[in-house]
C-alpha cells in the first residue's frame, strides 16, 4: 500500500464524501449544538491548509489548518475512513499538520474534540497537545474538549 498526504482542493467528489461520512459518525456521537464542522467553502479560504490522504488514487483522510491571523491555527476536519484505521494515518496527518504550522512559523496549534473519541485525544496528547479553556468563538462545552500544542 502506497499511502500518500498532500495538500489538495477540498471540493472534489470523493473528498466531500468522506467529509460527509466524517458528519455522519460526528453526528452519531453529539447533538448538533456540539458538532463544530465548518463546511467546503470555509475549507476552500486562502487561510486553510487541506491535507488529503490517499492510497493510489483513493481518498482515505483528511485534515485542515486553519490559520487564525494571529500566529495560531487550528486543525479542523481530521478524519480518517474506517476501513483505513488502523494504519496510523492519524499520525501522519498530524505530522503534516504540525510540519506546515512549522514552516508558517505559528506559536501554536489548536483544536476542538469530542469527549467520546479516544482515540483522538490520545493521538493529540501523544503529540504533546494539552488540555486548554474554550478558545476563540467557541463557548464552554461538557462534551468537548480544547487542546493546543505551543510550536515555539
Amino acid at each position: 500500500m502506497t499511502v500518500t498526504i498532500a495538500l489538495e482542493p477540498p471540493r472534489q467528489a470523493d473528498v466531500v464524501s468522506l467529509l460527509e461520512l466524517s458528519d455522519a459518525y460526528a453526528a452519531s456521537l453529539y447533538p448538533a449544538d456540539s458538532n463544530h464542522m465548518v463546511d467546503v467553502s470555509s475549507l476552500e479560504k486562502p487561510e486553510v491548509s487541506f491535507f488529503v490522504a490517499r492510497n493510489g488514487d483513493r481518498v482515505i483522510g483528511c485534515c485542515a489548518l486553519v490559520d487564525a491571523g494571529d500566529g495560531t491555527a487550528e486543525i479542523k476536519r481530521m478524519f480518517v475512513d474506517e476501513a483505513a484505521r488502523g494504519l496510523k494515518l492519524g499520525r501522519r496527518l498530524m505530522e503534516a499538520i504540525l510540519e506546515r504550522g512549522d514552516m508558517l512559523r505559528l506559536s501554536a496549534v489548536r483544536l476542538e474534540t469530542g469527549i467520546y473519541q479516544p482515540e483522538a485525544i490520545g493521538l493529540y496528547r501523544a503529540y504533546g497537545f494539552v488540555e486548554i479553556e474554550a478558545f476563540g468563538n467557541y463557548r464552554p462545552d461538557p462534551l468537548s474538549i480544547f487542546m493546543e500544542k505551543r510550536l515555539s
